[in-house]
């Protein structure tokens, strides 16, 4: 039998008027949080707002997110086989799920 990652994903466009939703996620050593995310996104649930950039290679920062109350690039910390805690930034202004603007204010499109 495979070993599971579960993913307790923070959803929704407002802070204060979202829901969590829980995903199992085949688990393998080494996969990092982003690759749970990108699975749910092609076998489970292709809404699922997520930001990266990762093609760049560099660091983009774009996939900033809280983990179990933590800060941390969702491509650098590695995924666990054991429920995880993912939320949006909480110092940020929310875009959807677990997207935030994280661009300076003169740097948005208007």
């Amino acid at each position: 039998m495979t070993e599971q990652a579960t993913l307790k994903i923070w959803r929704g466009d407002a802070p204060d008027a979202g829901r969590w939703e829980t995903y199992e996620v085949p688990f393998e050593h080494g996969q990092s949080v982003l690759d749970g995310l990108r699975w749910i996104r092609i076998h489970r649930d292709p809404s699922l707002a997520i930001r990266f950039s990762c093609i760049n290679a560099n660091a983009c920062k774009e996939c900033m997110m809280e983990l179990d109350g933590k800060t941390v690039y969702a491509c650098t910390a590695r995924l666990q086989p054991h429920e995880m805690t993912l939320a949006p930034l909480s110092n940020k202004k929310l875009v959807r799920d677990l997207v935030t603007e994280i661009a300076p204010p003169a740097e948005r499109f208007k």
